[in-house]
């Protein structure tokens, strides 16, 4: 059997539970004779917002074998199936392992799911990667330049010659800094350039041996707002005439504020964002990526994703189809928004 087929056929979602076991190579272990199964979200690092809000996500979908049925007050998520939330490097890493099949579903910037599938950008020279689907827009993640207080950085300009983390190679943090870098005229070589992922950025920054990292997160990002809390940090804007060049070369950037108040002596900072796409393999059952939307957007599900962190509270229906055009939606995600009406 071929391993698309055996992928569809594994992931076959029945009337209320689903298949005993789990379909992919190196995935969770089947929960037990019951017939409930796992189902993974890889998320982000866990010093960003991505991995509590793909918690909060699996809260709302989950509905493990046992649990008391959604009209009596019980989970109202997909019968029979527990999901899980797993930390990762990021976008890129999140991309490769929904693309190879090998996990359920995963979160990605829109800007690198869109390279990966029409093999442009930081995919140019690597293969295309068709087999991608969304299933919803999720929130915006916004780009962070935190900065160490007393660095005397007052302008992204500012950080020539100093110690810069872009983040690891496989994040969609690094594709981003290295474009935002060359709007305003900076290249990498001009930089101390380090790579650490945001926690031990902000390990380093406390220890005065960082003097700047780029962060996209949610708001607000914990990382920063212990940094901020502390005093350690502040976070410089992004804006001006390269911005605007910026955003009309990168259809994916957005503008963006972060609220004054959003952390401890920080006033309002212009900046950019990037939508969060949730992704699966083309190959998923649609009736099961059809279930997964219908228990997200129950309404008794609502309370779930209000009581999450900030990013969650604004996953919406009516913003879950922004910026969704490549790749394009899941067949069972495009039923079920058109069964909506959201789309015709």
């Amino acid at each position: 059997m071929r391993r698309r087929d055996f992928l569809s056929r594994s992931l076959a979602f029945g009337a209320a539970t689903m298949a005993a076991a789990h379909p992919l190579a190196g995935l969770a272990q089947n929960s037990g004779a019951d017939g409930g199964s796992f189902f993974r979200i890889l998320t982000g690092s866990a010093h960003t917002t991505a991995f509590p809000v793909g918690t909060t996500i699996a809260a709302a979908i989950s509905n493990p074998p046992g649990s008391r049925p959604c009209e009596r007050g019980g989970s109202c998520g997909v019968p029979g199936l527990i999901a899980v939330a797993l930390t990762s490097p990021g976008s890129v890493a999140n991309i490769a392992a929904v693309a190879a099949e090998s996990i359920e579903s995963g979160f990605a910037q829109a800007d690198l799911a869109y390279s990966a599938y029409q093999g442009e950008g930081v995919y140019f020279r690597r293969a295309k990667q068709p087999n991608l689907r969304v299933l919803a827009n999720l929130y915006p993640e916004t780009v962070h330049l935190v900065v160490r207080r007393g660095s005397g950085i007052e302008d992204i300009r500012d950080l020539a010659g100093k110690r810069v983390s872009i983040d690891r190679a496989g994040s969609g943090t690094r594709f981003n800094a290295e474009i935002i870098l060359t709007a305003y005229g900076l290249r990498l070589s001009q930089l101390k350039i380090l790579e650490f992922d945001p926690g031990e950025a902000a390990d380093l920054m406390s220890k005065d041996e960082l003097d700047a990292f780029f962060l996209i997160s949610g708001q607000p990002a914990p990382t920063v707002g212990d940094l901020t809390d502390r005093e350690i940090a502040q976070v410089i804007p992004l804006s001006g005439r390269q911005i605007d060049g910026a955003l009309r070369r990168h259809r994916f950037f957005n503008r963006d504020l972060i609220p004054a108040g959003t952390y401890a002596g920080v006033g309002e900072i212009e900046t950019l964002s990037i939508g969060m796409q949730w992704i699966v393999p083309e190959a998923l059952d649609a009736d099961l990526t059809y279930e997964l939307l219908r228990a997200l957007w129950h309404p008794s599900n609502r309370k779930i994703l209000d009581a999450g962190p900030a990013m969650a509270q604004k996953i919406r229906l009516g913003t879950a189809l922004l910026g969704v055009s490549t790749p394009p939606l899941h067949a069972g995600a495009e039923r079920f928004y058109r069964e909506l009406k959201l789309i015709t």
